[in-house]
């Protein structure tokens, strides 16, 4: 279970991410990350389209992502994450998403 001062909740804090950020995308996932000097672990906002299923898929997809941020936390650097989910992972396990969330945060350079 993620605490909620790692979580990104508020529209405004989204849109600074989006807007400040950088992005970087695989077919499965779109991931901005933003530097926030204040603030010194990450935090993760997630963003699953109704495309992606009834309400039921789209929490399941979420978790898995959060458990992902969960398990990797030691390994990824103090940024702000926010994690858009694309089609192809409503089809996907657990570690076919973790599998594609590590190649788009190598991509990205914030392993440690």
């Amino acid at each position: 279970m993620m605490k909620k001062r790692f979580r990104i909740k508020k529209e405004q804090d989204f849109k600074l991410v989006f807007k400040k950020g950088k992005s970087y995308a695989n077919r499965q996932f779109v991931v901005y990350l933003r530097d926030h000097p204040e603030v010194s672990h990450l935090r993760l906002g997630i963003s699953v389209s109704k495309r992606l299923g009834n309400a039921v898929q789209r929490n399941k997809i979420k978790r898995r992502i959060r458990a992902f941020f969960q398990h990797h936390k030691d390994d990824l650097k103090a940024k702000e994450y926010v994690v858009i989910a694309r089609n192809p992972v409503s089809d996907m396990d657990y570690h076919q998403m973790e599998k594609s969330l590590l190649h788009v945060l190598k991509i990205a350079k914030c392993i440690k």
